[in-house]
This record gives C-alpha cells, structure tokens and sequence, in this order.
C-alpha cells in the first residue's frame, strides 16, 4: 500500500500506531450511528477490529484501509488551526476487497473490484474531507492499480455519506436489505449500493475540450 496525498491530507496505510486513532473514531455515537448496531465500540471492540481491518487489507496487494492526517501547511479548514498538521488525525479511508460472497446486482469478476469507505472524527465533517480522500483513491484504484469497478454501500438513510458517493461520480445502483442481529432506526429502508467504473472515472477526468 502507498502512502496517497492530496491538498489537505496524508493518507498512511494503517498499522497497530494507529490503534488509539481507531478507538477516539469508534467511540463516538455519532460517528458510529449507521454502522453495525449503531452503538460506540468499547477498546476491546476496537481491538478486535482492528486486526480483521488490517487482514482484510492483506488479501489483495495495494488494498486496505488508511489513516488520514491534516497535512502540515495545509489550507486552513473552516474554525481549524492553521497549526493543525501532520499528527492530527482526520478519519479513515478504505479501499478494500469484496466482502466474501458479494454479489453486485449486475455480476462481473470481483477480481478487479473493491469497496470504498470513510469515518471521520465528528468535529471535521462538513469540510469536503470525506469527498477529497475519496477521489484520490478512486484515482489510486483505477490509475495505479488498474482495479475496473470501485462500489460503496451504505444505510439509506445516511444521506451525507451518500451525497460524497454522488459527489465523487458514483451512481446508485441498488437498494437491497439484510438481515441483522440488532436492527437499529432506520434499517427497515435498507441499504444502498453506489458503484463507478474506471470507464466512467477516466470520462469524467477528461478535459472539457476532449470530449
């Protein structure tokens, strides 16, 4: 996995340093409210999760999940410091294989695909973060390690998630339901799949005069 940047952050592969990180994210209420039973996560939890975290990032070369920094110098966000830098963690970003068994609603080779996800820390939402770290692993994924379809999924009730899928140039493509040991509000409208391919990607990278 390589180490991405963009204008604001430093996206580090994830490791066992990053483990505090991971517990100050899943530890907020808020930051956890559509994901598995919408409850925070206690350390042992964490823990636990974060050795499958960094499994599942061994399955495919160049996959995994990433832990993401205000890069220093960068431009100031919003009420931030501009002091802020290199070690203020941000969230995390994840550019992973399919979950065994998935199945998109039209089947290709899942050789080639791979989710996309991100959780920020609560006081950097609504800065355009989640969409920035987004596009440039969409970038990574389809440039540099050639994948032909990156998808995403969420509740369908969390619509900012939603709006940075849109917003990167993903498009919905299904909405399905599962069955869960613990329902929390709002699974009962199910979950929903958005999905880009590198064909529409490299589109819409295009110049204007080139199309």
């Amino acid at each position: 996995m390589a180490t991405l940047f963009t204008r604001r952050l430093r996206l580090v592969p994830l490791s066992d340093a990053h483990l505090e990180h991971e517990i100050q994210l899943d530890s907020d209420p808020e930051v956890v409210r559509f994901v598995g039973n919408g409850k925070p996560r206690s350390r042992e939890q964490v823990e636990q999760l974060h050795r499958g975290r960094i499994a599942r990032g061994m399955r495919v070369p160049g996959l995994g999940f990433w832990a993401g920094f205000l890069r220093t110098g960068s431009p100031s966000i919003s009420d931030l410091k501009r002091t802020e830098g290199d070690d203020t963690f941000v969230g995390f970003w994840i550019l992973t294989p399919p979950k065994p068994g998935y199945q998109p609603e039209h089947p290709s080779p899942v050789d080639g695909q791979a989710e996309l996800g991100y959780r920020l820390v609560r006081k950097y939402w609504r800065q355009g973060l989640a969409k920035e770290g987004a596009k440039e692993l969409l970038r990574y994924g389809f440039q540099d390690l050639g994948l032909h379809r990156v998808f995403a999924e969420t509740m369908a009730i969390n619509v900012a998630s939603r709006a940075t899928m849109a917003s990167v140039g993903m498009r919905l493509e299904r909405t399905f339901f599962e069955e869960f040991e613990e329902m929390i509000p709002g699974s009962e409208e199910g979950e929903v799949e958005y999905a880009i391919t590198r064909e529409h990607w490299q589109t819409m990278m295009q110049p204007p005069g080139d199309l």
